[in-house]
Protein backbone atom coordinates (compact mmCIF):
# COMPACT_ATOMS: atom_id res chain seq x y z
CA UNK A 1 0.00 0.00 0.00
CA UNK A 2 1.26 3.54 -1.09
CA UNK A 3 1.49 5.97 1.41
CA UNK A 4 0.13 9.16 0.90
CA UNK A 5 2.25 12.38 2.16
CA UNK A 6 0.36 15.69 1.87
CA UNK A 7 3.26 18.37 -0.01
CA UNK A 8 2.16 21.68 1.47
CA UNK A 9 1.78 23.60 -1.77
CA UNK A 10 2.76 27.11 -0.74
CA UNK A 11 0.64 29.26 -3.30
CA UNK A 12 -2.28 26.08 -2.59
CA UNK A 13 -4.62 27.74 0.08
CA UNK A 14 -3.72 31.59 -0.28
CA UNK A 15 -4.18 31.40 -4.20
CA UNK A 16 -7.37 29.42 -4.28
CA UNK A 17 -8.63 32.39 -1.78
CA UNK A 18 -7.37 35.27 -3.64
CA UNK A 19 -8.92 33.93 -6.93
CA UNK A 20 -12.20 33.22 -5.34
CA UNK A 21 -11.99 36.65 -3.70
CA UNK A 22 -10.12 38.89 -5.91
CA UNK A 23 -8.96 42.31 -4.65
CA UNK A 24 -5.98 44.64 -4.94
CA UNK A 25 -2.53 42.92 -4.64
CA UNK A 26 -0.72 45.10 -1.96
CA UNK A 27 3.22 44.80 -0.97
CA UNK A 28 3.24 43.02 2.28
CA UNK A 29 5.73 44.89 3.40
CA UNK A 30 3.63 47.72 3.29
CA UNK A 31 1.21 45.87 5.73
CA UNK A 32 0.96 47.13 9.32
CA UNK A 33 2.58 45.01 11.76
CA UNK A 34 -0.98 44.94 13.61
CA UNK A 35 -2.28 43.05 10.37
CA UNK A 36 0.06 40.81 9.76
CA UNK A 37 -0.14 39.82 13.37
CA UNK A 38 -4.45 39.89 12.93
CA UNK A 39 -3.97 36.73 9.79
CA UNK A 40 -0.94 35.50 11.64
CA UNK A 41 -2.96 34.54 14.99
CA UNK A 42 -5.37 32.59 12.55
CA UNK A 43 -2.71 30.49 10.65
CA UNK A 44 -1.04 29.50 13.75
CA UNK A 45 -4.50 28.74 15.84
CA UNK A 46 -5.50 26.61 12.29
CA UNK A 47 -2.32 25.13 12.94
CA UNK A 48 -2.48 24.07 16.48
CA UNK A 49 -6.14 22.68 15.74
CA UNK A 50 -5.31 20.87 12.80
CA UNK A 51 -2.51 18.73 15.21
CA UNK A 52 -4.65 18.58 18.26
CA UNK A 53 -7.72 17.45 15.89
CA UNK A 54 -5.16 14.77 13.86
CA UNK A 55 -3.99 13.36 17.56
CA UNK A 56 -7.53 12.21 18.12
CA UNK A 57 -11.37 12.26 18.08
CA UNK A 58 -12.15 14.38 21.05
CA UNK A 59 -14.93 16.07 22.46
CA UNK A 60 -14.74 19.65 21.00
CA UNK A 61 -14.47 20.94 24.98
CA UNK A 62 -11.55 18.39 25.60
CA UNK A 63 -9.83 20.04 22.32
CA UNK A 64 -10.34 23.17 23.21
CA UNK A 65 -8.46 22.60 26.26
CA UNK A 66 -5.39 21.23 24.62
CA UNK A 67 -5.37 24.42 22.15
CA UNK A 68 -5.30 27.22 24.39
CA UNK A 69 -2.18 25.50 26.02
CA UNK A 70 -0.48 26.62 23.24
CA UNK A 71 -2.27 29.56 21.67
CA UNK A 72 -2.34 31.72 24.61
CA UNK A 73 -0.17 35.04 24.70
CA UNK A 74 1.90 33.15 27.16
CA UNK A 75 2.47 29.84 25.18
CA UNK A 76 2.60 31.94 21.94
CA UNK A 77 5.63 34.21 23.85
CA UNK A 78 7.46 31.37 25.39
CA UNK A 79 7.55 30.13 21.45
CA UNK A 80 9.15 33.59 20.08
CA UNK A 81 11.45 33.18 23.21
CA UNK A 82 12.92 30.45 21.76
CA UNK A 83 12.92 31.29 18.16
CA UNK A 84 15.04 34.12 18.60
CA UNK A 85 17.93 32.58 17.16
CA UNK A 86 16.61 31.03 14.50
CA UNK A 87 14.52 33.50 12.84
CA UNK A 88 15.93 34.67 9.43
CA UNK A 89 17.08 38.87 9.26
CA UNK A 90 13.69 39.95 7.64
CA UNK A 91 11.69 37.91 9.67
CA UNK A 92 13.43 39.43 12.75
CA UNK A 93 12.79 42.60 11.78
CA UNK A 94 8.58 41.61 11.42
CA UNK A 95 8.83 40.14 14.75
CA UNK A 96 10.49 43.47 16.02
CA UNK A 97 8.09 45.68 14.60
CA UNK A 98 4.90 43.21 15.68
CA UNK A 99 6.33 43.28 19.13
CA UNK A 100 6.90 46.99 19.72
CA UNK A 101 3.64 48.11 17.54
CA UNK A 102 0.99 49.57 19.72
CA UNK A 103 -2.07 47.08 20.05
CA UNK A 104 -5.43 48.71 20.97
CA UNK A 105 -6.80 45.88 23.49
CA UNK A 106 -4.34 43.46 25.59
CA UNK A 107 -4.73 39.82 26.51
CA UNK A 108 -7.00 39.51 29.97
CA UNK A 109 -4.57 36.50 31.09
CA UNK A 110 -0.79 37.94 30.15
CA UNK A 111 1.80 40.28 30.82
CA UNK A 112 2.07 42.77 28.52
CA UNK A 113 5.44 42.00 27.97
CA UNK A 114 4.24 38.46 26.78
CA UNK A 115 1.32 40.11 24.76
CA UNK A 116 3.77 42.38 22.89
CA UNK A 117 6.31 38.85 22.11
CA UNK A 118 3.28 37.19 21.22
CA UNK A 119 2.19 39.98 18.33
CA UNK A 120 5.26 39.72 17.05
CA UNK A 121 5.02 36.19 16.42
CA UNK A 122 2.12 36.31 14.83
CA UNK A 123 3.17 38.95 12.58
CA UNK A 124 5.96 36.71 11.41
CA UNK A 125 3.37 33.91 11.02
CA UNK A 126 1.01 36.05 8.90
CA UNK A 127 3.97 37.53 7.09
CA UNK A 128 5.12 34.01 6.46
CA UNK A 129 1.55 32.91 5.00
CA UNK A 130 1.01 36.21 3.36
CA UNK A 131 4.28 35.80 1.23
CA UNK A 132 3.34 31.88 0.58
CA UNK A 133 5.92 30.47 2.60
CA UNK A 134 3.47 28.16 4.68
CA UNK A 135 6.53 25.81 4.87
CA UNK A 136 8.91 27.79 6.74
CA UNK A 137 5.65 28.65 8.81
CA UNK A 138 5.23 25.47 9.74
CA UNK A 139 8.77 24.80 10.36
CA UNK A 140 9.20 27.87 12.74
CA UNK A 141 6.37 26.39 14.87
CA UNK A 142 7.04 23.19 15.43
CA UNK A 143 10.89 24.21 15.88
CA UNK A 144 9.59 26.74 18.39
CA UNK A 145 7.08 24.27 20.50
CA UNK A 146 10.07 22.00 20.97
CA UNK A 147 12.26 24.13 22.06
CA UNK A 148 10.44 26.14 24.44
CA UNK A 149 9.70 22.45 25.48
CA UNK A 150 5.93 22.44 24.73
CA UNK A 151 5.98 19.12 22.95
CA UNK A 152 2.30 18.53 21.64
Amino acid sequence: MEESVNKINPNGFLAAVQETFPGKCQDIRGYSPLTLAYIGDAVYDLMIRTVVVEQANRPANALHHITVQYVSAGAQAKIAEALMDRFAEEELAVYRRGKNSKPHTMAKNASAADYMRATGFEAVLGYLYLNGNMERALELVKEGIAAAGMEI
